[in-house]
């Protein structure tokens, strides 16, 4: 492979094979921000309701009613993109997460708190890009390519935004689209992002030799998530991540990263590579 090791290959010390975060609170997490999305975007999402059970319809329907009780459908629909992404993820999670220049020299853009808190636990953002299996050909997106992220099953993650890598995510999340209904998200791959966690591929590696210098030991850590077969079908469509092939029997394998401490409003988001959850 063409990759850094240095950056993506990753060994698990003993003491740390138990995830910082439950598997079902990274999903009620998720959940929780997917859903404030939809319903701030529900007066744009009409097709998508259209094509989804008549329950599922009727609750979005009931969320609505119960916010505006005194406004007609149509009224309701439309104060809901009142509210940037962000804010709707802060007014949800208690805290926004941003992309901006780093704090450490010569380390470009870096990922901060830049609303709320964000406690120890907390998904704090997500690990976007393309999913390949371990047979799958990855070797000409890999080539320069600081951003794959390797799973500890050999699973890679392509969290490129530019060149052959954006053009492959678009293209796959492309051929998964079931009429209105997107399985994945490709805002990430633009400025205008629909799911503001999706920032994780810019988290910075903060070596030992680097914090102890600074300060700054790593504050979040990546633990992989697979989305189960009964994740809401409506709101796939903020999931950052595609599969490469068409293999219908895995499920979608995500990496979020989760708050190894509380993280005041302000601060960098910092990982250490050889600090990973299994």
């Amino acid at each position: 492979m063409a990759f850094p090791v240095s950056r993506t290959l990753r060994r698990v010390p003993g003491a740390l094979r138990d995830k910082v975060a439950p598997d079902e609170a990274v999903r009620g997490a998720l959940l929780d921000a997917f859903r404030a999305l939809f319903m701030n975007d529900l007066g744009k999402q009409a097709r998508v309701l259209t094509v989804l059970p008549d329950a599922v319809q009727s609750k979005y329907q009931d969320l609505l009613s119960a916010q505006h009780p005194r406004a007609n459908l149509q009224d309701r629909r439309r104060r809901q993109s009142i509210f940037k992404p962000e804010e709707i993820l802060c007014k949800t999670l208690g805290f926004s997460v941003a992309r901006a220049p780093s704090s450490l020299v010569s380390a470009g853009r870096g990922v901060f708190i830049t609303q709320g808190r964000a406690p120890r636990g907390a998904v704090v953002a997500m690990y976007p890009g393309t999913v390949y299996q371990k047979y799958e050909p990855i070797f000409f997106q890999s080539i320069g390519n600081p951003f794959i992220f390797r799973c500890l099953d050999g699973i890679l993650i392509d969290g490129n935004d530019k060149g052959i890598s954006k053009l492959v995510y678009r293209s796959c999340s492309g051929r998964d689209r079931l009429g209105p209904l997107k399985m994945s998200d490709s805002t990430w791959l633009t400025s205008e992002m629909q799911n503001p966690l999706a920032v994780g591929q810019y988290v910075n590696n903060c070596s030992n030799a680097t914090c102890s210098l600074l300060d700054r030991p790593a504050n979040v850590c990546y633990q992989e998530w697979d989305v189960p077969a009964v994740f809401p079908v409506e709101l796939k469509q903020y999931l950052p991540n595609t599969a490469y092939g068409c293999d219908q029997h895995s499920p979608l394998r995500c990496v979020v990263l989760v708050a190894l401490r509380d993280i005041e409003q302000g601060e960098e988001l910092f990982s250490n590579y050889y600090t990973i959850v299994s």
